[in-house]
């Protein structure tokens, strides 16, 4: 097996090899399994096999797009499976991100971002700061966490750089409250609150190894990758409001309306929870999954152990 399947992504300390979660405090939640939500139909699920490490993936509302990191690529994938096209983009390409009209595209070792129109053409490649590993569309603006600078660069849609700022050490992800932007600082422990004008608004402790971010409408979910939890953040002061334990390696997290939905790197599963933490269920992915996306046909994990894609 080469090198490379051994390297779980740059994007977090990712080492698959297998590492004991951390003990975990008597204040974390741990609820009972219950039954899976029936929108996880196992019976719908399908494995796709796509480029050479897959790592970021995100919908525009019919299609999927996946970041190929070794491959330097990104493709898009039909809600069926089909692939419909693969795109040369820079180089290590890592998060990806689409507005529905546009998708973009952190290419963490060429220290741009390329802006993609859903038919895979190129509009532009922009630089933005050192190591770009995360992208979010938010608003009229694009946000990119550079983890390598320890900055986050706002740019326009236009790709005009409009700030970048000191964050964490280490930022590699990246989520919006609806008013304001949140950043997960991998070596650092804890999240960062940037106002919509790139104001630090707040830097709040969390577990070991933040890796990924999302808003259920209430608060903020970060997932803790060596600590093997998560946590709901407040999101007016950073207060933990709950927690819950889910498998090895936690790492992407989304919210599909009613549930999240936590990717366990060293455990390959995927961990259902409801906004109160309580853990319905585990689903079984490929080998060492990272990013999650969800769409109108189910929810789609990227494998970088296997090079492949689940579908949910």
């Amino acid at each position: 097996m080469r090198s490379k399947r051994k390297i779980v992504l740059s994007r977090t300390l990712l080492v698959a090899a297998a590492m004991l979660l951390s003990s975990i405090g008597a204040s974390a939640q741990t609820a009972t399994t219950q039954p899976a939500p029936a929108s996880y139909d196992p019976s719908s699920a399908i494995e796709v096999n796509v480029g050479d490490g897959p790592t970021g993936v995100a919908s525009d509302g019919t299609s999927i797009w996946v970041t190929n990191q070794f491959s330097g690529t990104v493709m898009k994938v039909a809600a069926s499976g089909a692939v419909l096209g693969r795109f040369t983009v820079g180089k290590n390409p890592t998060g990806v991100a689409s507005d529905g009209t546009n998708v973009w595209v952190a290419n963490n070792s060429g220290d741009t971002v390329t802006k993609l129109s859903l038919e895979g053409a190129v509009l532009g490649v922009y630089p933005v700061g050192d190591g770009p590993q995360a992208v979010l569309i938010a608003g009229q603006n694009v946000w990119v966490a550079n983890e390598k600078g320890n900055t986050v660069t706002k740019l326009s849609t236009a790709g005009a750089v409009l700030g970048t700022y000191r964050v964490g050490k280490r930022p590699v992800a990246l989520a919006s409250d609806g008013t304001n932007i949140w950043v997960a600082n991998n070596k650092g422990n804890t999240v960062t609150k940037l106002s919509a004008s790139g104001v630090a608004l707040g830097t709040y402790p969390v577990g070991d190894g933040p890796s990924g971010l999302a808003f259920d409408g209430t608060g903020m979910w970060v997932t803790n990758f060596f600590s093997g939890n998560v946590m709901k953040l407040d999101p007016s002061n950073g207060t933990v409001m709950a927690r819950a334990i889910v498998g090895d390696g936690a790492a992407g997290i989304t919210f599909d309306g009613s549930n999240l939905l936590v990717v366990n790197n060293g455990s390959n599963s995927v961990s259902v929870l409801g906004s109160d933490g309580n853990v319905y269920t585990t689903l079984k992915v490929g080998i060492s999954p990272y990013g999650i996306a969800v769409t109108p046909n189910g929810i789609w994990v990227t494998n970088s152990g296997s090079d492949s894609i689940s579908r949910r």
